[in-house]
């Protein structure tokens, strides 16, 4: 028996366009196709992005989902790859079951993270996700309901079992029941976002996969940001004996991958599941022997830079924009948010706004242009001290109102330049200072994407220097000035002031941080790695205190292990603290 050439269509969907998701797949097989694969797999609800959230409790969007699968098989048909057999994820629902009551509708009876197997020109069967992720980013026991059987498709010969996405992650699950059956391959549809660690962590449990199941995993992954969320592609097909295919990180992609048969046992059925299997012909194939497609792990630093960038570029564009603009302070985090959205969006579309006060330094001011003309930016002054004046002296401000005003004054002018002139504003805030508050509401925390929000601040100058690293080996400006990068952290909002007058060292702070927030450990825990008790609890209390700024804060893409927003769900109103 010969093997089965399997394409692993790496692509970025947009939640709820369906129609162009069909035109997207349909571009992609057809691409496949004429590489000469015979089979062609999409991502986890590549048909309708991912995760369409609450959409799903609106009836006419599952109907839609569903006619839009077969919208799609008829596509397929029609651009003349209806032989290719396409395994697709989509939402659908058992069309059975009644609404609640009158005018209302509950999913949770009906609704399914379903796979799609299309073919000529029609869905001809379908499988359902088995493990619901309800932790972090994920609320899927919210919306689904699990499915209840394993789906084989023998193909010419060679036997392949679906699954989606958590279904590897468990043992026991649905790939040891697929390899009882005797598959001579695994194809899992996938939604994995990014974070920093789970590239090597995907790897290492589809590894456990292959060795429960005995055979190859296809694992496509989706590609591209959704809101705070960032899908790293990164898709692989692993076996025994290692990578068999891997594509690119961040970018739309396909690779083909030979399936070949593993003379194994095979049985039609398997205890504890219902099982059902569909033969399929396969189209002839054709084209030389394989090279293995292995495109090399990003460094770490990489990884972060292009999710940034791949979220900033996807968020702007999915909903509808062109341009940003952002305020340009001469400091390291507007400097590192005009470098990603030059690299997310062109540098002629991002529109830098210097807005100096009567505490502005020089260098500040000239580090703004210094980074403006360096990458090319559009750059513009607008100071605001005479606005300000009029707030001081009307309201008779001293101290923090003060300080604040001049923040929530810059605030104004960005939201008015972004009225008269379209750009969607960019935030520049860190994840070191939402985490302790210090960011002004209606001030530096307007926008309507805010990019290195899951950043801490060590890190925000480690991705500056990457950044001017990589700039320098192509032989281009590095596009970060230098004293931007190394003069003392400061708001600017009173005479002389500095990070440091309130706050401890950078990697002291964010050191804590992460124990308090990614690990979620307590007072005792974190004085066990040598920190002052008085100090964490000092640390603690600005981030419980800070919960409801970070509620108003704009979305940014998640890379840590723990983000704020959906990732971490804490109550604003609470008087529980960590004293112990």
């Amino acid at each position: 028996m010969t093997p089965v050439r399997v394409a692993a269509c790496q692509m970025n969907p947009v939640v709820g366009d369906l129609d162009a998701n069909v035109r997207r797949i349909t571009a992609a097989a057809k691409d496949a196709a004429e590489q000469g694969a015979q089979v062609a797999v999409f991502g986890e609800m590549a048909l309708t992005g991912y995760p369409v959230e609450d959409l799903l409790l609106r009836h006419s969007f599952a109907v839609d989902s569903r006619l839009a699968v077969h919208r799609l098989a008829e596509s397929l048909d029609a651009a003349g790859c209806g032989d290719l057999i396409v395994i697709v994820g989509y939402l659908d629902r058992d069309s059975d079951v009644p609404r609640r009551t009158e005018g209302t509708y509950d999913p949770r009876p009906s609704a399914r993270n379903s796979a799609g197997v299309l073919h000529g020109g029609a869905l001809v069967a379908r499988y359902d996700k088995h493990f619901l992720p309800n932790y972090g980013v994920f609320d899927e026991d919210r919306w689904f309901v699990p499915g209840e059987r394993l789906v084989t498709l023998d193909v010419d010969g060679v036997r392949l079992g679906i699954t989606i996405c958590e279904d590897v992650w468990w043992p026991d699950g649905p790939v040891a029941g697929l390899g009882a059956l005797g598959v001579d391959a695994v194809l899992c549809l996938n939604a994995s976002p990014f974070q920093i660690g789970k590239p090597a962590e995907r790897r290492q449990v589809v590894a456990d996969r292959v060795a429960e199941g005995g055979a190859p995993i296809v694992y496509v992954n989706l590609v591209g940001g959704q809101d705070e969320l960032v899908f790293d592609g990164d898709s692989f097909t692993l076996g025994s004996d290692g990578v068999m295919g891997r594509a690119p990180q961040f970018a739309e992609f396909t690779y083909l991958t030979d399936v070949a048969p593993l003379g194994r046992e095979r049985t039609a059925a398997v205890a504890g599941w219902d099982v059902q299997t569909y033969p399929l012909p396969a189209r002839s194939t054709v084209g030389d022997a394989l090279q293995v497609t292995d495109h090399t792990e990003l460094d770490e630093e990489a990884q972060v830079w292009a999710a940034l960038v791949t979220g900033t570029r996807d968020y702007v564009h999915k909903v509808g924009g062109r341009t940003v603009a952002l305020g340009l302070s001469g400091g390291i985090d507007s400097a590192l948010v005009a470098a990603v959205a030059a690299d997310a969006l062109g540098p002629e579309n991002v529109y830098c706004v210097s807005m100096p006060s009567k505490y502005s330094s020089e260098h500040s001011k000239d580090d703004a242009a210094d980074l403006a003309e360096r990458v090319g930016l559009h750059y513009r002054a607008e100071p605001i001290e005479d606005m300000v004046h009029v707030f001081v002296d009307q309201l008779q401000l001293t101290g923090l109102a003060e300080e604040n005003i001049q923040a929530r004054c810059r605030g104004m002018t960005l939201m008015a330049i972004s009225n008269a002139e379209g750009h969607l504003v960019l935030a520049t805030g860190n994840k070191s200072e939402l985490a302790v508050g210090y960011s002004t509401i209606y001030g530096d925390a307007v926008g309507a994407f805010a990019p290195i929000r899951d950043v801490e601040k060590s890190r925000v100058w480690a991705l500056a220097r990457w950044r001017n690293k990589v700039a320098s080996e192509r032989g281009e400006t590095p596009p970060i000035p230098e004293n931007s990068i190394t003069k003392e952290p400061s708001a600017e909002l009173r005479p002389d002031q500095k990070d440091s007058d309130s706050l401890p060292d950078y990697e002291i702070l964010d050191d804590i941080l992460r124990r308090y927030v990614e690990l979620d450990q307590g007072v005792a825990e974190i004085s066990q790695a040598g920190y002052e008790p008085d100090l964490i609890r000092r640390v603690a209390r600005l981030v419980d205190r800070a919960e409801y700024k970070r509620r108003q804060y704009p979305l940014g893409p998640k890379v840590t292990p723990k983000a704020f927003g959906r990732d971490r769900r804490m109550p604003v109103t609470n008087r529980w603290h960590d004293q112990t």
